[in-house]
């Protein structure tokens, strides 16, 4: 797609699907820079008002959408603290899988070693800064495409070349910067938190309390922290912020009867419902009638938004997640894995999300738009996510 002169968020959005069987801190280095921009973006911040209730309440301003200094600021305060979600176990099943990705600037790989431990590092060697590994795949070590040197899956710098005559420098200096790294059911979490980083051991419990608080116990029944099988994922580059999406995805189902016909006849909107937690919104419908048979749907459709930007939708035998990453002010990046006969329409539906969320950028964009409203029966997880946004903004 084709790269628009405003400022934008690159949304980078992956759908990935399922079927049942100090310095290198980075929020430290955003926090360093951030006093120019900080006081205009808090200032931004302070123009929703998340005490107001729904009733009354207007959305947060189109500045939180189109503002260039809104972006630095997000990683730093919402991407940069608390665990995200960047891949899945199957990704890293065996020793030596490792898989790498982005977050904002940080530059991670994911790894399991010969001892089957997973670790997470920057993705950054040491020497000279140049990214180590790309994509995913099975290795045995690191090494520096650019001069040589060369990390054990521990972290470890087992071999810088060539550098006879240097002084004042030790190997055990040197190694991968750490990232920490849990898991919860299929999900790969990392948290880049500098003092999270300090803890040796991370308790699971622990990590499933922060991420998904008192929720959790219904992502268990609802099949979600299950043995699922992992099939394959795909991304697609959006033209909008990467809130656009979370919005679109939280509006309780409104839009699906006017742009989703076809997931619209398989559920029964009627009993559409949405309950919020701590971190986590819900959203939940019956399936369609039983004349209408869809075993892509099955009897219940649960769709669960983990904050900031991790989506899972729960349907029949099968699972799909979406997680919006931002690329810029207004790109954003979904990546999305897929099964393989709910692939048809999974795909049919996220090409008509993506045609409505590129449509209200556009929108947010126009000088004819400032503000919006919410429809409180309906939207009530939509707010609680812009809340959640104010929340960790303006502290």
């Amino acid at each position: 797609m084709t790269l628009l002169l405003k400022p934008i968020t690159r949304l980078s959005l992956f759908q990935t699907h399922f079927q049942i069987n100090n310095n290198n801190n980075p929020r430290a280095r955003a926090t360093s820079v951030s006093c120019s921009w900080s006081h205009g973006a808090h200032k931004i911040v302070r123009e929703f008002d998340p005490k107001i209730p729904i009733e009354k309440a207007i959305t947060p301003p189109s500045s939180w959408y189109t503002d260039p200094s809104f972006y630095a600021f997000e990683l730093d305060r919402v991407f940069y603290r608390g665990w995200q979600a960047v891949g899945y176990t199957e990704q890293i099943q065996e020793p030596r899988d490792f898989f790498s990705g982005r977050l904002g600037n940080v530059e991670f790989v994911v790894c399991r070693d010969d001892n089957g431990k997973i670790a997470a590092f920057h993705n950054v060697c040491r020497h000279h800064a140049s990214l180590l590994v790309s994509g995913s795949g099975k290795t045995s070590c690191f090494t520096c495409p650019y001069h040589g040197w060369t990390y054990g899956l521990n972290g470890e710098l087992r071999k810088a070349t060539r550098i006879s005559g240097i002084e004042d420098f030790s190997i055990n200096d040197f190694g991968l910067v750490p990232i920490k790294v849990a898991t919860w059911g299929p999900f790969v979490l990392l948290n880049m938190d500098n003092e999270i980083l300090q803890k040796d051991n991370i308790d699971t419990d622990n990590v499933a309390s922060e991420w998904l608080g008192s929720s959790s116990e219904l992502f268990s029944l609802n099949g979600v922290d299950t043995t699922l099988t992992y099939v394959c994922r795909r991304e697609y580059i959006i033209e909008c912020n990467w809130k656009v999406f979370c919005d679109n995805y939280l509006d309780g189902g409104y839009h699906v009867p006017f742009a989703h016909k076809g997931l619209a006849s398989g559920l029964s909107l009627d009993s559409y419902t949405t309950s919020i937690f701590e971190k986590v919104s819900i959203q939940s419908a019956e399936g369609g009638s039983k004349e209408k048979e869809n075993d892509r749907l099955g009897s219940k459709a649960f769709y669960a938004f983990i904050y900031p930007n991790f989506m899972i939708n729960r349907y029949g035998p099968w699972m799909d997640t979406n997680l919006a990453i931002p690329l810029g002010q207004r790109k954003c990046l979904d990546d999305k894995a897929f099964i393989e006969r709910s692939l048809a329409d999974s795909e049919k539906v996220q090409m008509e999300d993506i045609r409505l969320c590129e449509g209200v950028q556009k929108g947010i964009e126009s000088p004819a738009y400032s503000t919006g409203r919410y429809a409180p029966n309906v939207e009530k997880a939509m707010h609680h996510f812009h809340c959640l946004l104010y929340d960790n903004l303006i502290n």
